[in-house]
This record gives C-alpha cells, structure tokens and sequence, in this order.
C-alpha cells in the first residue's frame, strides 16, 4: 500500500512536469520528435487527442482536488445539514450548487460520487452531474458568443438543461436504489487521525493522486477514440439527414457522444454545423454532449455501477431527445 502511494505521488510530479513542458516547449520538441509528415491522418489523431487532453486535463486535477477535500476535510454530518429534506427542494438545491462548481462534466464525476458517499442523496447527485458542465458563466459566455444572432440557442440549452435535470433527478428518486457507488479499489489514508496537520495534507496529496489516475486512465482511452472519429468523420453524409428533426437530432447527440468536446468550447463546433442541422439537432448536441460523451461514461463506470450508469445514460438520452424536438419546435416558430 505504502509503495503504491508513493508511486501515484511520483507519477503524479511526473505528469506535471510533462504538462509544463508540453506548455512551455511543445511546439518546438513535439514537430521534431514526432514526424508524421507522410501519415497526414494519423497526424491529424495526434493533434486531435493532444488538444483534447490538454483541454481537459486541468480540469480533472481540479476534480481530483475537489473530491479529495470533500473526502478529508467536510463531514457527513455538515453535509447532512446542508441536504433539503425534501426531494423536489433538494433538486433545486442541486441546480443551485451546480452555478457555483467550477467543474467539468469530466471532473464533475469524482465530486459527485464523493458526495454521495457522505451522503448527499442520489437523485441530488444525478443533478449535479445534468447541470455542473453547462450551467456557469463560462459556457453562458462561449454559447452567447457563437449564436449571438440566435440567443434562442442560448436560452434553449439553459431551460432543456434545467428540465432535464428535474426530470431526471425526480425518476432517480423513485425508481434508483441508494447503493450506486463502486467502492474504492485503493484503501485511501484516512483512519487513523494524527495531532499534527501536516499528516492530513499528505494524505490530501496522496488520496488526489490516486482519484487522478484512477479517473485519467479511463479519459485516455475516451480521448482517443474521440479523436479517431473526429479525423474520420465524413461531414457529407450529415448533410444529408440535418434538416430531419428526428435523425438530425440523433445525429447531432450521437456525434456529441462520440466528438467528447469541453462544454466551455463546444458552442464553436456545433455553431459549423447550424447551417446543415435544424435548431433543435443543434440543441441536442449543446445539451447531450456535456451530459454524456465517450470519455465521461468510461469515467462513470470507474466510479459508478453498471446498472446505475446504464440507466442514467438511457434516462439521459431520452430526457434529452425529447425536450430537444419539442423546443426546436418551439424556436422554429419563434416560441423561444
């Protein structure tokens, strides 16, 4: 146990180093040590996962981080204190919280299964995972900026997210059981309490190195069939079905799936595709996508169990597919 720690700590230095490296000199080294020159597409992958998992990676370490505080530093019993009694209140609460998370949908997952290991109920949970990765300024900025000549698309991403989340947290409530978190594979440093402090920030250290590789691994492996399919993806054969609202829709939400783009930048991508895809379709990229991508449901299963992460991305995908052909609709007839 002791030597697995240590070598989380010094993989974890390691990957920083790498990262400030990458920052600082990777557009002189990676050209010269990496010369893809005559295989343009597979090129054209490394360019693909390198973006996205420098994109994403700051993002992780801060769910790591995140989760690790809560683990070692809030109690179950503050957290009990903070939980609404009452279902419906609680979802609300949750929508609430989820304005002030700095999370992503990826590092949004750690945090919300340490939650619901001190006790946050799950339903409460399922809503921080709907709400956290489009509901802060970040992405209200980027949405309003790539549509400012239609803020329906805007308005429609909050109000489908808001109603997905009720939803959602409400079915969660009435039909999921209470016991949906994996247990830790890793015993983390915290049963035996120490009289000095410094102890309790080395295994603040030591519990964010292991939640980091336990999540990244899986991340990785998403990243990269993302980047496959972004590079392979033939862009006539959506034209062809974009104004259908039925496969647009599908399409759209299949392709956000599969593309695993950061919500504080995917209002850029799905806005190249507004002249092809109806708004609806275009809704259901913008919502679909920080919900569930590639990458975030490989991250649930480490986290998660089966059961509970099928019936949330089957739950997820109906929800949202619904409300999408309803509001664009609703935007094509100047409802919104």
């Amino acid at each position: 146990m002791l030597l697995k720690r240590y070598t989380g700590n010094l993989l974890l230095l390691i990957l920083l180093f790498l990262l400030l490296a990458f920052f600082f000199l990777g557009d002189v080294i990676i050209p010269k040590a990496i010369d893809f020159s005559g295989y343009p597409m597979l090129h054209s992958v490394l360019v693909v996962f390198l973006g996205l998992f420098l994109e994403s990676i700051p993002f992780l370490f801060l769910g790591a981080i995140a989760s690790s505080f809560i683990q070692l530093f809030i109690s179950e019993e503050i957290i009990q204190r903070m939980i609404p009694k009452r279902p419906l209140t609680a979802i609300f609460a949750a929508i609430v919280a989820a304005l002030i998370i700095p999370v992503c949908e990826c590092a949004i997952i750690p945090v919300v299964r340490r939650l619901i290991q001190k006790g946050v109920p799950v339903h409460a949970g399922v809503v921080l995972l709907v709400t956290a990765p489009i509901l802060n300024v970040i992405v209200f900025g980027s949405t309003y900026y790539a549509f400012q000549n239609n803020p329906a698309i805007l308005y429609g991403r909050i109000i489908v997210c808001v109603l997905t989340a009720i939803i959602a947290g409400l079915f969660i409530h009435i039909f999921s059981t209470k016991d949906v978190v994996k247990e830790d594979k890793v015993e983390l440093v915290q049963g035996h309490k120490h009289d000095i402090q410094s102890s309790k920030w080395t295994s603040f250290i030591d519990h964010t190195s292991q939640e980091f590789f336990m999540v990244g691994r899986y991340f990785i492996i998403g990243a990269l069939f993302a980047s496959v399919f972004q590079v392979f993806m033939d862009r006539s054969v959506m034209a062809d079905i974009g104004q259908a609202p039925i496969k647009g829709t599908a399409l759209m939400m299949g392709i956000a799936f599969v593309l695993s783009l950061c919500s504080s930048a995917d209002a850029f991508v799905a806005a190249s595709f507004s002249h092809s895809f109806l708004p609806g379709s275009i809704l259901g990229f913008l919502v679909f996508g920080p919900m569930l991508d590639l990458k975030n449901v490989l991250i649930m299963m480490s986290c998660f169990k089966r059961s509970f992460v099928v019936t949330y991305v089957l739950l997820i995908f109906a929800v949202v597919f619904s409300l999408c052909l309803i509001a664009g609709g609703l935007i094509s007839k100047g409802g919104f």
